[in-house]
This record gives C-alpha cells, structure tokens and sequence, in this order.
C-alpha cells in the first residue's frame, strides 16, 4: 500500500505534481530502475526534450511490466535535465504519465549525461 506524504506541519506544500514522500507498507517487491534515457528499441535517439521524455517513459512502462507492475506502483522518480529551459517540457510529459497519487520526486539539472545526444535521464523507484 502507497500512501502520500504532503501535510506535514511545517513544511512548504510541494510547488509540483509530487509529494513530499511516499509510505509504503504490505509489499514484498521493490523495483529500483537504473536511469532510463530516451533510446528506442531500434537504438535511435528522438530529437528534442519532448520525445525524449515520451521515449524514456515509455521505456519505463516496459521495464515496470517486465518486473509485474505498471506506473500506479511508483514511489520515486529522480530526473536529470541538461537545460533547465527544457523544465516545462519535460514535466508536461511526466506529469501527463504518473499515476495518482504522483509519486515523490526529485528534479536536478547536470552538466552532461552518458551521451551527448541524451537531454534527459530518469530513474524509478517502484513497490508492490
């Protein structure tokens, strides 16, 4: 069972589709996914942040089904972004994908991902 954490007296509401944290109890599985970039099966790489993000999502599905779940079992999402001005573009996608409730979530910008061709990378945490 997932259960949102975002009330707790004191702390600034998340300014996002997240929450603060989320508790987890009753499972017997925890999925950790490496950084899921946008790479197609084909191994072509879409242009833009866009279809990246859709790609990488996509490829996350996969990996969730692989592993006997599906995206209302997420828990975290850690996301690496090259341009902070691809911000906007990239949570539109992502919050379009999550599940409710939106899992916790971390949103970081880095200097340079494993590939030049690569604007953005995520890593999931699931639970069931």
């Amino acid at each position: 069972m997932r259960k949102a954490l975002t009330g707790a007296a004191g702390v600034f509401p998340p300014h996002g589709r997240y929450h603060h944290g989320m508790a987890v109890s009753g499972t017997d599985r925890l999925l950790f996914l490496s950084g899921q970039v946008g790479i197609c099966p084909d191994g072509s790489v879409p242009s833009g942040i866009t279809r990246q993000t859709e790609q990488l999502f996509a490829n996350i599905e996969c990996l969730l089904k692989e592993g006997g779940m599906d995206r209302s079992h997420l828990v975290r999402l850690t996301a690496y972004l090259l341009d902070p001005g691809d911000r906007a573009a990239y949570m539109a996608v992502r919050d379009a994908w999550v599940a409710e409730p939106a899992p916790a979530s971390t949103l970081l910008f880095v200097q340079a991902l494993a590939r030049p061709d690569f604007m953005v990378e995520v890593e999931a945490i699931a639970a069931a």
